[in-house]
């Protein structure tokens, strides 16, 4: 998506669903969001607009995201107790979906195979872990549409992981059972990472858009995370290594 920035009209409510919290938001469009601002961290705001990028550039159905923006009298009103963690400004919106319920076990087995290596591979290459979902259950950070049986991809705050773990990835992934059938396919590899190689040419442009203000915590304190890092990370695709799962 990444069109025309949404003005928040009006605070909902807030879900105490993941890790963030996000506000549900009325925006000036009529849509409703999850919104995550101030209380979110820098981090998870640039994590999660560069990758919801990257996945639409990559082809993954991801759910409609914005950048939106809390106008300064909606937050000096007080309309909540926790608006501090909302903040002022710039935030990350991801519109929200009817008819959706989180995957599960029984919903995980109708998406089809090609699209389930695809978010495998993806959150491979952006060192993606929190995607979890095993017979003792996680947070797979998957919507199972169940009227037109379709999968929304949401939820990347936790991407460039700079403490990713190969093994506990591929033990925990939602899809990690489907690993052999890209590692094993040379032919399929090459066709990835053809994806990949594609999609990081707006990389540059997606660099453009973040929001200045996320850069930083603070004046003068850099946020926890920096564009050489993402890059790093992003161009391992090039590399002889990138399918090593040792």
């Amino acid at each position: 998506m990444g069109g025309p920035t949404v003005i928040i009209e009006e605070i909902l409510g807030r879900s105490r669903q993941g890790m963030t919290e996000p506000f549900i938001c009325c925006g000036g469009d009529g849509e409703t969001y999850y919104v995550k601002g101030a209380g979110a961290g820098r981090r998870s705001l640039i994590c999660e607009w560069v990758a919801a990028e990257l996945a639409s550039a990559f082809g993954l159905p991801v759910a409609d995201y914005a950048l939106a923006e809390v106008p300064e009298q909606l937050v000096a009103i007080k309309v909540r107790p926790d608006i501090a963690d909302l903040g002022a400004g710039l935030v990350f919106a991801s519109r929200r979906l009817s008819n959706v319920q989180e995957l599960t076990p029984t919903t995980q087995a109708l998406v089809p195979d090609r699209l389930a290596l695809d978010v495998l591979v993806f959150d491979w290459w952006l060192h993606n872990e929190d995607r979890h979902l095993t017979a003792h259950g996680g947070n797979p950070n998957l919507l199972w549409d169940v009227a037109a049986n379709q999968l929304a991809v949401i939820d990347h705050n936790q991407a460039f992981d700079p403490d990713f773990d190969a093994q506990r990835f591929l033990e925990s992934h939602v899809f990690a059972d489907r690993w052999n059938d890209v590692f094993s396919d040379h032919d399929l590899r090459l066709q990835y990472q053809t994806r990949m190689v594609s999609a990081l040419e707006r990389l540059p442009a997606i660099r453009a858009s973040i929001p200045s203000m996320w850069w930083w915590v603070d004046e003068g304190v850099p946020a926890s995370v920096s564009w050489d890092a993402i890059s790093a990370c992003l161009e391992r695709c090039h590399r002889d290594d990138f399918w090593n799962c040792s």
